[in-house]
Parts: C-alpha cells; structure tokens; sequence
C-alpha cells in the first residue's frame, strides 16, 4: 500500500508539472506569447531545423495564429510559488497537551512552499470559467497547531489533516455576468479574473469549487497571505468560521448584485462532515455556510465599509454538553464525540479599509467579528471574538514605489463556554493546553515586502504573541519568519 501510495504522488506531481509546462507553452496570455508578439515587426526568419530547404516562419506569423485562437481558448492568468520559512524561540510553557503551541525540536523552524498555476477562459460574452491548482509541501510551527492567530496563512490547518503533499484543485467554477447598464471599466490579468472591460452594473453569478473568502470579507490591505500579512488573524476576520474542508476551499453558489457604491452578495457553501475535515457533507438541508454581505462606498475618499453575516448548520459539538457529561463520568471533556447534527453557529463582522494617500496604496484597515461561541469552531480557526488594526505604507516615500511596509495588531478571545472546556482539559480543532489561565490572545504583526524586478518579492516578517492559545500561563512568542515568492 505504501508503494501505491508513493506512486500515486508521483504521478500527481508529474500531472501538475505538464499542466504548467502545457500552459506555458500554449496558452495566449504568457510570457512567451507575449514576447513572439512583441516581435511581430522583426523580420528574421527562424528555421525549423538546419535545413535550409524546410519551411520557415517569423514571429508575425504566430502573432496572427494566436489571434485567431477562439475566445474561449484557456488563459494563463498566473503562476506562483510561495515559500515561507519561520524560526520560533523557545518561550514559557510549564505545561501543555496535543494541540499546544510549541517550538521544541523540529518545530521550532519549518519551511512551507506552495506552487500554483492559475487559468480561465471566456466561453461566451457573459459567462467565464476558472481553473486553479495547487501543490502545497511542508508543514508550520507546531504543526498548525495552538494559536488562534495561527501564524502562517498558507498553512491551511494542514497539520489537521491527512491530506498529502501531491497536486489538488483548489478552484473550478463558472462566472456568469448580467450586465445592468452600459459603463464599464478596465480589469488587468490576476489570478481569477480575466483581462477586459466590466460591466460596472451587475448581476454577478458564481457556482462549484471556491472559496467563500475569495468574495467575502475582502480588504485591500490585510487579505492576501501570498503578499501582505501572514498570520490568521490578519487574513480575514478569525470570527468568521468560514464555511470550507481543511485546505480552505467549498463547494458552492454566489449572488451578487454589484453598483459603483455599493454591493449585495449572498453565498451558501457546503460544511465538512467533521471539524477541521476534507471530506464535505452531502446533507445539503442540514450542513451548509450561509453568508450575506453588504459593502458600501459612503464617499469620494475611497473608503469602503462591509457587513458581514453568517449562518453555519454542521455536524458540531457543545461545549457545555461536553464538559458535563464529562462530569457526569469522571473524564475529560470532548467536543468530537458529542458532534450532532444540524447544530448551528452564527456570527457578524465589520471590515473596513480607508485609502489616505499614494493612490490608497497607503491606508489604513481594521476588522471586528463577533460569534455566538456556544458549539465548537468547525472550520477555520478557535476565535470567537475579534478586533483588528493595522496600516500599509507605499514604498514611494524612500524611492522605492514596489515595497511595501506592513503593521497590525490584533486581540481575541473566546466565549465563556469555550473557555470552560478548554479549562477542563478540553481539546480543540486547533488549541488546548489541557488546562487554562485565560487571557485574550494578542498579536502584533509587521512585515517589509521587497520588490525585485517584475517578478520577485522577499519579505521579512515578524510576530509576537502575548497569551498563545488564550493562555496567561505561556508566551509571549516571538516568530521570524521569510516570505518569497515569485508569481507572473
């Protein structure tokens, strides 16, 4: 088995190199097509091989192929790697269990790396599809493990599941458009989104494999694990319990309703069958992520403001049920085996980001969530009370328009039930000490991004937690951490 087991990584990774190796070649947006169309007017012919009586062609020749290609001829939109390397000190820790944040042995520094290729292809005037996948190596500090805040993003609760090291399908849905006026605007190429103009009056469409955050909770300052902060509680709202398996993607349909100051979506995602699980639950009327947004642009000053609501129905577990029936039989208390259905978690957050100079490259955001704490965190992270703030700087002030500079901080809790079971010596999908001194977890968090030519960005970051794991008992910990990553 273990044999099969290895071959069919292999086979994944050999599968994820020719699909990249494939679009490279192929499709109409690369490199390489851009270069041979910026030769269109060079006159050298390029032979097919040394003789001289075979046929030849210039790059003008395959400019006109390419521009006779259909329109719903694939997109390279993007290819990336990510890698972050982190270096965690040792801290106070009298104590601890299975999910304790720790920096002993090989954990105290771990490397992970993601690489991505990223498509999408029109296939009529109003409707696109998109195609990403994904191979991510490496594991986090403690093995993603013992913070609310955990501290590398990219580190999707990886260490709570079984999942491999081979090529997956991040996302793989269709868009479609209707348009509600005429206006339009100008997009540029990026992961997810086509070149073109778009309709600024709209009705917006999306269903199949995504993630809700890609249209939830967005924030133009703290929302990019890849480019701007790392750690989890910087992302998105940690409060939030996203509606995704444990590599953060669902399955799923969004409707959107899109003017210039404002917007409405509505999003349902399918749940996990278990907390922190891969494996998505089918009972659609009994497990699934409701989420309702509003965003709104109240002035000319770029400020934009969003509301966000959520409903989760999963497989859950109480906390209060399972720290009294612990009681009732002289053992520790635990959430998983008292997981029933169609048990709920409700939640609210406000997201806000507000531009104040260097064409809103530097500006200002923060983030407050709140939910309802009594069944246990099911899918992102265990925080059930949030506030955030933090602020970027454009390099354009010391002659280096790329770089970026980042600083926030965070602080969270957990409601009275969850600190009770962990009290206990409770475990969580991701924390627990096996006892608590409660105090709210707060995180400070600043990075400087690097811009290397086109392509390149090197980021230095640090972090430091007070009460990891909303416990006064361990930390403070301190995180280095070096982000690179390369990404056409």
């Amino acid at each position: 088995m273990k044999s099969v087991s290895t071959i069919t990584r292999v086979l994944q990774s050999v599968a994820f190199y020719f699909i990249v190796f494939a679009a490279v070649c192929l499709c109409p947006s690369t490199a390489v097509t851009s270069a041979l169309s910026s030769e269109a007017a060079d006159t050298t012919v390029y032979a097919y091989n040394d003789k001289q009586s075979e046929p030849v062609y210039d790059a003008a020749d395959n400019a006109t192929l390419i521009e006779r290609l259909p329109p719903w001829f694939p997109n390279l939109l993007g290819l990336q790697f990510n890698g972050i390397y982190q270096n965690v000190p040792g801290f106070r820790s009298p104590y601890k269990a299975d999910n304790s944040y720790s920096s002993d042995g090989v954990f105290g520094h771990t490397l992970t790396h993601i690489y991505g290729i990223y498509l999408g292809t029109q296939l009529s005037p109003r409707l696109q599809f998109y195609f990403d996948y994904e191979m991510a190596k490496g594991e986090g500090v403690s093995s993603g493990h013992g913070l609310g805040g955990y501290t590398n993003g990219d580190v999707i609760r990886v260490g709570g599941g079984d999942l491999g090291n081979g090529p997956y399908v991040a996302r793989a849905y269709f868009r479609y458009i209707v348009p509600l006026a005429d206006e339009t605007e100008k997009v540029e190429r990026a992961p997810d989104q086509l070149p073109g103009n778009e309709y600024v009056n709209r009705i917006e469409i999306k269903a199949g494999r995504m993630s809700p955050s890609d249209d939830f909770d967005l924030n133009r300052y703290a929302n990019n694990t890849r480019t701007q902060f790392i750690n989890y509680a910087f992302i998105y709202n940690p409060a939030w319990d996203e509606a995704t398996d444990t590599r953060g993607y669902s399955y799923g349909v969004l409707a959107a309703l899109v003017q210039p100051k404002w917007r409405l979506a509505l999003g349902v995602y399918m749940v996990p069958t278990s907390a922190n699980g891969y494996r998505m639950d089918t009972q659609l009327f009994q497990a699934q992520g409701s989420n309702l947004e509003f965003t709104c642009k109240p002035n000319d000053s770029g400020t934009v403001i969003r509301a966000l609501a959520y409903l989760n129905r999963a497989r859950m577990g109480n906390y209060n049920e399972a720290v009294a029936i612990a009681n009732d039989t002289g053992s520790t208390p635990d959430v998983f085996a008292d997981e029933r259905r169609a048990r709920t978690k409700y939640g609210f957050g406000i997201n806000i980001e507000q531009p104040l100079a260097d064409d809103g490259e530097t500006g200002l955001f923060g983030r407050i969530g709140w939910n309802d704490g009594h069944n246990e965190n099911f899918m992102y992270t265990e925080v059930d009370q949030h506030l955030s703030l933090g602020v970027q700087l454009s390099g354009i002030h010391w002659g280096r328009p790329e770089d970026r500079v980042g600083l926030a901080s965070a602080i969270q809790g957990i409601s009275r039930q969850h600190r009770d079971y962990l009290a206990a010596g409770g475990l969580g999908m991701l924390i627990g000490d096996g006892q608590l001194n409660y105090g709210p977890e707060q995180i400070l968090e600043m990075y400087y991004r690097l811009q290397i030519g086109k392509y390149v960005q090197i980021t230095p970051d640090y972090m430091l937690i007070a009460n990891p794991g909303y416990n006064r008992d361990r930390g403070p910990a301190s995180i280095m951490s070096m982000r690179m990553r390369v990404a056409y």
